[in-house]
């Protein structure tokens, strides 16, 4: 699905989420469906695999914060980030770690 715009939703985007998760919970439980071709029917079940999103897509939709002192989704208490005092940003250091100990970039 993909909602066009200038404007991002932000925490708006529930509103258009609403019907395809009602949907999702529909085909979870399953809909009566009819094959044509064996002249049958059968329970359609269905779920959701995957998203894919840029980072402020994923903090509205899952909530967390892509901002501030841990922002990685994959780290999350672990993120290895450092306040620069003149700059008055966070940095984000220690991505490397997950290389292996022999990598080059380590």
């Amino acid at each position: 699905m993909i909602i066009p715009g200038e404007k991002a939703l932000g925490m708006d985007i529930d509103v258009y989420l609403q019907l395809l998760i009602k949907e999702l919970v529909q085909l979870w439980h399953g809909v009566n469906a009819y094959d044509a071709y064996t002249n049958t029917r059968f329970t359609l079940r269905g779920a959701l695999h995957s998203i894919i999103n840029d980072f402020p897509a994923y903090a509205n939709l899952s909530g967390w914060s892509m901002k501030g002192r841990f922002t990685c989704p994959s780290c999350r208490k672990a993120t290895q980030s450092l306040w620069l005092e003149n700059g008055h940003k966070f940095c984000y250091m220690g991505h490397r770690r997950w290389l292996a100990e022999d990598h080059p970039f380590r």
